[in-house]
């Protein structure tokens, strides 16, 4: 992937996690996480919109494609890139050093598919990693008004679990902290986690951690929820449900 293109996703996404306009994980994509996104959703694109929840992890398969191609076209964009030609020259360079091998020594269909099970796999435990930190958690309307330390914490959630989660999600799993203390080294937010939580208690603030289960289970009800606003509001749920049938 581009670092560049990551680099400026991930400080725009930090600047205001879970606004609505000014965060671009909860930017339209296959995927809808707001109501009036998933409102707009037609074709393919609605009926996956109407199961997303349910569709997600397997939808994480593509993802480890999709990351590529958004950095590539990036890195490809007229507008000024720092590090266009530098990046540029990485990818070619990982491309001659890992993919061509993979297509020189192995049959070509064994070697698509090493290739498709690696960006799957890849696909899915980016995503799995990462979507437990923030869907589900509140989402900030464009002109509302909010403090650093509120803004951060009410729409991030920790994965409880102790060092196996840490294990596990990379330092992930203390996304509060990771929000409050960006540049903190990730050995030591387990240590700020409980002077967070002290001050949670002391402004009331809520201070959400859940397992890494319960996460996921949050995350799919959530996006079954948005989903439903893909639906036809003039469509009759009898005639729906015996069109099921």
């Amino acid at each position: 992937m581009s670092q560049s293109w990551w680099a400026t996703k991930h400080t725009r996404h930090h600047a205001n996690p879970n606004r609505v306009g000014k965060d671009p994980d909860i930017e339209i994509d296959t995927i809808s996480f707001l109501d009036e996104d998933a409102a707009t959703a037609r074709g393919l694109r609605r009926w996956i919109t109407l199961r997303q929840g349910w569709l997600f992890f397997p939808l994480l398969t593509l993802e480890g494609l999709n990351l590529h191609a958004l950095a590539i076209r990036h890195l490809l964009s007229r507008g000024e890139v720092k590090g266009r030609w530098t990046e540029l020259g990485l990818i070619a360079l990982r491309f001659a050093v890992f993919v061509a091998p993979v297509f020189i020594f192995l049959p070509i269909g064994m070697a698509f598919a090493f290739l498709g099970v690696q960006l799957a796999v890849f696909g899915v435990y980016m995503g799995a990693s990462f979507a437990p930190n923030h869907k589900g958690m509140a989402v900030i309307a464009p002109g509302a008004k909010l403090d650093f330390f509120s803004k951060q914490v009410r729409t991030s959630r920790n994965i409880s679990g102790g060092w196996w989660a840490t294990w596990l999600m990379g330092g992930l799993n203390y996304q509060i902290e990771h929000h409050l203390f960006p540049n903190m080294p990730r050995p030591y937010l387990s240590r700020a986690r409980e002077i967070v939580r002290e001050q949670c208690a002391t402004l009331n603030v809520p201070y959400v951690e859940t397992t890494l289960l319960q996460s996921y289970g949050i995350v799919i009800a959530y996006l079954n929820r948005v989903g439903l606003a893909a639906r036809d509001p003039f469509e009759c749920p009898m005639t729906s449900a015996a069109r099921r049938v």
